[in-house]
């Protein structure tokens, strides 16, 4: 039933389609069934149900009243603003810049236009919001290094481990250096900024 009536979790349910469950649930209550089960058949919660009821008491025509707020927000931009905005990050001192450094140089200057996140929301609604300046576009991953042993001596290998000590914060550095071929390890340690490889 609720796929007839519903066109799923989040959208408008049509006023038509909210009076026709809420008759369908005061049949079913009046047939001694529980109203929190009978809410669930249908695919709404309780508190979805008072609140069609709420919307729909006399000659309500049930409009969804969470949407499209008639209310003016104080502090949104106008559209003078916004141009604004645009003009600035498009002028030649400005146009290889992202707005993190824009709105400092601007400050230094005592001038305040809108906020870094505005500069980038409105960038990004006027379709400019791609990179500015000099940063470097997506490199692609440099391919592992496949190296193959087929002799001694051919490829080694090293890594780094450190050790902690008895003295809190001071780590020792273990080197391990393997000649891959015969896998035979080559210790050596630094401690005070010397190095020494015993075996080498």
């Amino acid at each position: 039933m609720g796929c007839l009536l519903f066109t799923g979790r989040g959208r408008l349910t049509r006023a038509l389609n909210r009076r026709k469950a809420i008759e369908l649930i005061d049949e079913a209550k009046a047939t001694v069934a529980r109203l929190v089960r009978a809410c669930s058949v249908i695919g709404i919660c309780l508190r979805t149900l008072k609140r069609w009821r709420k919307a729909l008491v006399g000659d309500g025509d049930g409009k969804d009243r969470r949407k499209g707020s008639p209310s003016a927000i104080a502090h949104r931009l106008s559209e003078e603003e916004r141009q604004r905005i645009l003009l600035t990050c498009n002028q030649p001192e400005y146009a290889a810049l992202p707005p993190g450094q824009i709105v400092p140089a601007l400050a230094d200057q005592k001038l305040f236009i809108g906020s870094e996140s505005s500069f980038y929301r409105v960038l990004h609604q006027a379709g400019q919001c791609n990179r500015r300046g000099r940063a470097r576009l997506p490199q692609e991953p440099r391919s592992v290094p496949r190296l193959r042993a087929d002799g001694p001596n051919k490829v080694w290998s090293w890594d780094i481990s450190f050790l902690p000590t008895t003295v809190r914060d001071v780590w020792l550095y273990l080197y391990l250096v393997v000649e891959v071929w015969r896998r035979l390890p080559v210790l050596g340690q630094r401690a005070g900024g010397t190095r020494w490889w015993p075996g080498m």
